[in-house]
């Protein structure tokens, strides 16, 4: 079987825009992209929920049909909670939340991981969607999330029992040659043990700082007057060191673009990309048919 033939697993990325924008306008549209998607694992940012209410991630799972949702189930300010969450086409086994610290060691507020271990037909294969702090000159409070989440990562793959690689989306509000990029991809000292593949970079058209992999786009009216179009600011990364071909990048291209009658469903791009799924074990497939 060719590369090209080879079974893969398809995840996604999107920052959703919590309930900005003109929301409830905005969520048809979302669902729509998202079946057009049609991944297996979804990973998002800036979902939400109202307390006792409405459930973003919940809900979208129902409108896709037969998909598990993850979430963090709080904190809840004023009433509701924005954050990060996991949607799987397969079972949820076990959702985890890594908080981010902040640099005063206050209360993290919103800023955490979400980890979802999937029951996926090659193992328990665990997917974290984050968010980092969004500030041009945020880029302190950046390297200190990038640092608690090769921390937090590590210690999932350490006890992983098949040590399938840890999957993470992320609107990481930072550019390709940012120090808290560079620390997640191994350009720089970061936590030994752990470094992070970039997909785009790996395989996207344009490469690193390819303009086809842009995010945060001028040709998106959601963008309103940004002081900083253009920049790919969504990030599929994968944990490294890795069994091969587990996790191993065989395509990658951006969805949520365009309008869906006439509305754009978010201020970012979703990022969409193939991976490869380990190889089947022949000495456990001879087991099975002797």
């Amino acid at each position: 079987m060719s590369a090209a033939q080879a079974p893969v697993i398809k995840v996604a990325t999107w920052n959703l825009w919590g309930r900005n924008g003109g929301h409830e306008r905005r969520l048809p549209a979302i669902v729509e992209t998202l079946r057009r998607i049609d991944a297996d694992v979804i990973m998002l940012q800036e979902s939400w929920a109202q307390q006792g209410d409405f459930c973003q991630p919940e809900y979208l799972a129902e409108c896709l049909g037969g998909y598990s949702s993850a979430w963090a189930h709080g904190p809840w300010f004023s009433g509701f909670w924005l954050g990060n969450s996991v949607l799987s086409r397969w079972p949820i086994v076990r959702t985890e939340i890594h908080r981010l610290p902040r640099l005063d060691n206050g209360d993290p507020m919103y800023r955490h991981v979400t980890l979802a271990t999937v029951q996926t037909p090659w193992g328990d294969w665990p997917f974290a969607s984050t968010h980092f702090e969004h500030p041009f000159d945020g880029s302190r409070h950046r390297m200190l999330h990038a640092e608690s989440l090769l921390h937090f990562v590590r210690s999932v793959r350490a006890g992983a029992a098949n040590k399938l690689p840890v999957v993470v989306g992320g609107d990481l509000n930072a550019v390709p040659d940012s120090d808290e990029i560079r620390m997640l991809t191994g350009r720089m000292p970061g936590v030994p043990g752990v470094v992070f593949s970039d997909v785009w970079e790996h395989i996207g058209a344009g490469g690193r700082f390819g303009a086809e992999g842009l995010t945060w786009r001028s040709d998106n009216p959601n963008t309103g007057d940004s002081s900083w179009p253009n920049r790919r600011l969504d990030y599929i990364l994968v944990s490294h060191p890795r069994k091969k071909p587990a996790g191993n990048a065989r395509g990658i291209w951006l969805a949520g673009t365009e309008a869906i009658d006439g509305v754009y469903p978010s201020d970012h791009a979703a990022v969409v990309a193939e991976l490869a799924v380990p190889r089947a074990d022949p000495d456990a497939s001879a087991s099975a048919e002797a």
